[in-house]
């Protein structure tokens, strides 16, 4: 568990630095990877305490 919270962290570090980079560039590239990383990042961070709650439910 505490390696997945610090896998959504450190894609959520990637995030930023993609978004960085593309203001420091004004590359397009840069701004589409940064959002399919963050799409993906909170579909899992989602998912993940969806199964948490569900855990303390059952």
């Amino acid at each position: 568990m505490l390696l997945f919270r610090w896998a959504i962290f450190f894609l959520l570090i990637l995030c930023g630095v993609m978004f960085a980079f593309y203001a420091g560039t004004g590359r397009a590239h840069y701004k589409r990877w940064g959002l399919v990383t963050l799409k993906w990042t909170l579909l899992a961070a989602f998912g993940f305490f969806a199964v948490l709650v569900l855990e303390r439910i059952a």
